[in-house]
């Protein structure tokens, strides 16, 4: 048995009913936030490059695989297939009913490790957060938007999917914590000169 399946193979068509790889967010701001994720990933190994010290280059590594990862996801919609998983399990497992509060204790874990994160980070950058400060702000904003689209609540989701400028509060929203992330780099690398 494999997670209530008889074989890998079977959870694996059982998650390809809800989601096959495609491409996700096929429109130009889709494209363009993958784009501003794959900057923000170039920036981020600049910066490295550089050697930053301690828990500066904690954080430029941190930024640098999220902005890897947001980047791929934003297109393949891994989150789509985790859910389907999640899913597939529930129903072969018995628990389907259930789900709620599997969702709810997931939701409150990366609510949770975030916060967590946000707060060792701040702390560990005391004596670099002049240098670091915009960046970690920018992370904030980013893992804000991430919290906000994994939590779904509908009246949240119906707010961020207007427009302003004729682009969605989500792109702005996503957009916002990139652009952060790359002003500071660039101080960064400006001032490496």
């Amino acid at each position: 048995m494999f997670f209530g399946f008889s074989s890998f193979a079977a959870l694996r068509a059982c998650i390809a009913r809800d989601w096959t790889p495609q491409i996700g967010d096929p429109e130009i701001t889709g494209w363009l936030t993958v784009l501003s994720y794959v900057v923000c990933l170039f920036l981020a190994v600049k910066v490295l490059r550089r050697r930053p010290a301690g828990a500066a280059r904690g954080l430029w590594l941190a930024i640098a695989g999220l902005m890897a990862f947001l980047a791929l996801n934003k297109q393949l919609d891994l989150q789509t297939a985790l859910t389907a998983t999640g899913r597939c399990m529930a129903r072969a497992q018995g628990w389907y009913d259930n789900r709620y509060l599997v969702q709810l204790a997931f939701i409150a874990g990366l609510v949770l490790g975030v916060v967590l994160a946000l707060i060792w980070a701040t702390k560990a950058l005391r004596g670099h957060m002049r240098r670091n400060g915009l960046a970690l702000l920018g992370l904030a904003v980013l893992c804000g938007f991430v919290l906000v689209r994994a939590v779904g609540f509908h009246h949240v989701d119906m707010l961020i999917s207007m427009d302003f400028a004729n682009l969605k509060f989500n792109f702005w929203f996503e957009n916002a914590g990139l652009v952060l992330i790359a002003i500071n780099a660039l101080l960064l690398l400006r001032r490496g000169r």
